[in-house]
């Protein structure tokens, strides 16, 4: 989960052996007219992958055109078309069902548009399946951040979701715990079937998280780990865009519950601190104490930041991430009881979370 704007292709790393061709990328795309083309490139140096599917989601701007063009470099590229959204479905679960009723390869990945891979991460992923015979294997992207905001609030959510989803809790068979993530999720086809894919979670916003409780619960193993060096991710390129993408996901993830919003606001706004800098007006040396508490916590967090291989000087975004962390829980609290929440121009509506129950 770090933050790292090195060039994949440039990465120096071993090759892992594997068998060619068994491997349909699947990439679901709405609207991914910047990124597309370099996503498709880095999957078409893998030589693990004998088909790569974009299935485009009524896209608005000239996504389907960079594709195509795309295509004339790329032969087992292909390009595929979405209709009329159907009922009960979120619009990138149905667009990724789509392009699986035309694979043929025993294992399908998922990734995003905005995903970029190392030229050996499938095979890492394969390695990895056949090391520790699991059906699902996903990497947690590194993810780029330019912006002041993604810099505060991205690194700060990820190590939240780091202490709810612990590699080690999910890859244990023995924990209930399942996590993956969609930016790069590779399953073994017959296990997909088995849980009905994308149909079996059609309405989910977090189909990741549930197709990998889906298929712990249904007796295989999982692996959930770093993608450190094999796959990087710049997720969203506005505020507006990183707010709508959080809203939408951040009250699942972090438990989908009330009492789950009261825990996360009580355990990272510095209320103490405050508290005794509010004192401090009566009682001058509370503000001393209350400053000092504040470099506590700040400190504290860029230990984890660094643990986590995000850049040590993110500490400095400390205050102005957990107010943004506060205010995009309480946003997607809110938008989660109204029963609605929107993401790249379609509106949903929304039952309980069943995903991280």
């Amino acid at each position: 989960m770090a933050s790292d704007n090195a060039n994949l292709s440039e990465v120096k790393q071993p090759v892992m052996a594997s068998a060619p061709h068994v491997v349909t990328a699947i990439v679901p795309a709405r609207n991914e007219e910047a990124m597309i083309a370099a996503c498709i490139e880095s999957l078409a140096r893998q030589p693990e992958i004998a088909q790569i599917l974009v299935v485009n989601d009524q896209s608005s701007d000239a996504t389907a055109d960079v594709v195509r063009r795309c295509m004339k470099e790329i032969s087992n590229l292909r390009l595929l078309e979405t209709k009329e959204l159907p009922d009960g479905w979120v619009g990138k679960n149905h667009a990724l069902w789509v392009g699986v009723q035309q694979a043929t390869s025993p294992w399908l990945l998922f990734t995003d548009a905005d995903a970029k891979h190392a030229p050996n991460s499938v095979a890492r992923a394969l390695q990895i399946a056949r090391e520790q015979k699991t059906a699902l294997v996903s990497f947690s992207p590194e993810q780029i951040s330019r912006n002041w905001y993604e810099k505060a609030l991205i690194p700060f959510i990820y190590l939240r979701l780091a202490k709810r989803f612990s590699y080690d809790r999910v890859n244990d068979p023995a924990s209930p715990v399942a996590a993956a993530n969609g930016q790069f999720l590779l399953i073994r086809r017959d296990a997909y079937d088995a849980i009905d894919g994308h149909r079996g979670v059609a309405g989910e916003v977090l189909e990741d998280v549930a197709i990998a409780l889906r298929v712990k619960q249904a007796g295989h193993r999982i692996w959930f780990g770093s993608g450190n060096g094999l796959v990087q991710t710049r997720m969203y390129t506005s505020f507006s865009a990183m707010w709508e993408g959080w809203k939408k996901n951040l009250y699942r993830l972090i438990g989908g519950t009330p009492w789950a919003v009261v825990r996360e606001m009580e355990s990272t706004l510095p209320w103490i601190p405050f508290l005794l800098i509010l004192l401090g007006l009566k009682f001058p040396f509370l503000i001393f104490l209350g400053v000092l508490f504040l470099i506590m916590r700040q400190t504290i967090y860029g230990l984890e930041l660094a643990h986590n291989h995000y850049p040590f000087s993110f500490i400095f975004y400390y205050l102005p991430a957990a107010f943004l962390y506060a205010g995009v829980l309480w946003a997607s609290y809110r938008g989660h009881m109204r029963g609605r929440i929107a993401w790249k121009g379609r509106e949903y509506s929304i039952g309980a979370p069943e995903s991280v129950k």
